[in-house]
């Protein structure tokens, strides 16, 4: 069953986006980040669009590599946890996707495990990230110990994760470089280590591949919040009608809780979407949506399926206008810091209750 609550998407923005990545890293390699539902946009609807453009796409699991290899994307792709069992090395070797192997159990099952094709794999080091990856003082034993793999294709790819590129002048980010820069030097095989954050403000990074994410769906991901001083287009316009408008007094409280009080004659909208719907729960009391072009501030806490909003000074405002909660005007950046969260989690987190509709 699908909400009142609508989210358009504007597929041109996607394209603009790449191309703005392929200006940043001239050169480079563009591995599309599209797990998770292409951050809650759609995985075919944005692999659709972006295949003509990218050199390949990067998944978290075998299941969405799995899916795009049946709907017909013949183009590179890319697991980025890597296989978990041997059932799966052998579906990624039938199917030519390329794997991450970050664990010396991935490593044993590769040595054991007949293939029915050559695989194309990338090693992962951990160089400060402290989650997936090989430690870098084992990079050229963990090379040998491919080179032995007789169904791996060589050389690999060697690549890491970058914990603080949100933040371009933590030294974190420069200690990651070295470290990675010294556990490959001399190391045969292409390199990769840029995400988003990386792309727009850490050069050095750029290797060979660059695996962009968030900046595909035009939200920022620097600790600016700002995509537009980026170039950046965003993607995704969440909107929902609103459903009823009612006079309160002053002292009335709103929502549950009461955590709202009217401090004069409020003219109070309710709007129907909610945290079932994928708005966020936690957003505080002066959050801002748009209504016919101008912002208005939510009052009372996010309910299920309603939101209240302070349409006082929006004498204009009617039952059916549609409310935007994020996108031309709004960036889900903003609203993502008032949530105290990132932009990532908001997009990703849109239901699939909520309608969607798209233009090229």
């Amino acid at each position: 069953m699908k909400r009142a609550a609508w989210a358009h998407l504007r597929l041109s923005a996607l394209e603009h986006n790449l191309r703005r990545v392929r200006e940043m890293a001239p050169g480079r390699q563009v591995m599309a980040v599209i797990k998770a539902e292409a951050y809650g946009h759609g995985l075919m609807r944005v692999a659709d669009v972006l295949a003509p453009m990218a050199d390949g796409f990067a998944v978290s699991c075998m299941d969405e590599a799995d899916a795009l290899r049946g709907a017909g994307f013949r183009l590179p792709l890319l697991v980025m946890q890597g296989f978990k069992n041997e059932r799966e090395l052998r579906q990624a070797a039938h199917q030519e996707i390329a794997v991450v192997a970050h664990d010396e159990t991935q490593l044993r099952l590769l040595e054991t495990t007949p293939l029915s094709n050559s695989l194309k794999v990338w090693l992962k080091l951990d160089t400060g990230m402290g989650r997936l990856g090989f430690p870098t003082q084992r990079a050229a034993a963990v090379y040998g110990g491919l080179q032995r793999c007789a169904q791996v294709m060589q050389p690999p790819v060697w690549m890491t994760h970058l914990a603080c590129a949100d933040e371009p002048e933590r030294p974190e980010n420069t200690a990651q470089l070295e470290r990675f820069e010294a556990a490959t030097e001399g190391l045969p095989g292409l390199r990769s280590l840029a995400n988003s954050a990386a792309i727009l403000s850490l050069p050095r990074s750029h290797g060979d591949w660059v695996r962009p994410g968030i900046m595909l769906y035009g939200a920022s991901p620097l600790a600016d919040r700002d995509p537009a001083r980026h170039g950046l287009e965003r993607v995704m316009h969440l909107q929902a009608p609103l459903v009823a408008i009612q006079d309160r007094a002053m002292g009335d409280t709103v929502g549950y809780g009461a955590t709202f009080q009217c401090t004069r004659p409020t003219r109070v909208g309710v709007v129907a979407i909610g945290y079932a719907d994928g708005y966020p729960r936690h957003v505080p009391n002066g959050t801002p949506v748009m209504v016919r072009g101008r912002r208005a501030p939510l009052i009372g806490r996010v309910s299920m399926d309603m939101i209240t909003v302070d349409l006082t000074d929006h004498p204009q405002a009617a039952v059916g206008d549609p409310v935007t909660l994020w996108g031309e005007g709004l960036p889900v950046d903003e609203i993502a810091a008032a949530a105290e969260t990132i932009s990532y989690d908001l997009l990703c987190a849109v239901a699939d209750r909520v309608q969607v509709t798209s233009q090229s």
